[in-house]
């Protein structure tokens, strides 16, 4: 009981509600926003830049990521950065093109903090053999800070059923 308390009470405070638009101007606000997410993605066209790369997160411990493997939570700045020079920004990653669809932004009454869900379609080669992030399910949340929007926390996964089928598919096609 205390707990559901605690939640009715924490939505009764100003700024702890969400809304579907920012306070402000909502439509720069979202266009900014979503500028950002598409840049925490898209960094490396038409050149992998770490200016974009690095500059869509934030930068202290606090950062987080999920990734849809189990080895590559992130957690923090540091981190994230020493992956990206493992991954990213070797010869062998070559990023070909990017889809988002479905895009949902909700922002915090303060209009200082937005959260997002949306699929994704990621593929491009590594050392040559295509890869594919096909229907993943993107999450995050952005703040607004010193005037620019940085993602705070992203989380990427597969839905379980559709791997599941996929994998039968193949065992059942012999491949």
């Amino acid at each position: 009981m205390r707990i559901v308390s605690a939640v009715v009470l924490m939505c009764m405070i100003p700024g702890c509600s969400p809304s579907p638009e920012p306070a402000g101007d909502p439509g720069a606000e979202r266009t900014a926003v979503v500028k950002a997410i598409e840049t925490s993605i898209k960094w490396c066209f038409p050149d992998k830049s770490r200016e974009r790369l690095y500059g869509s997160v934030l930068h202290d411990s606090t950062y987080f990521m999920f990734q849809p493997d189990s080895r590559s939570t992130i957690r923090g700045f540091d981190e994230f950065r020493d992956f990206s020079e493992r991954v990213f920004m070797v010869d062998a990653c070559q990023p070909k093109g990017s889809q988002i669809r479905d895009l949902r932004v909700v922002f915090s009454r303060s209009g200082t903090v937005a959260w997002f869900s949306c699929l994704l379609d990621d593929w491009g080669e590594w050392d040559g053999t295509p890869w594919l992030w096909k229907d993943t399910r993107w999450t995050g949340v952005l703040e607004k800070i010193d005037g620019r929007w940085v993602m705070m926390q992203q989380h990427f996964s597969n839905a379980e059923d559709a791997v599941r089928a996929q994998v039968l598919k193949e065992i059942e096609a012999g491949d």
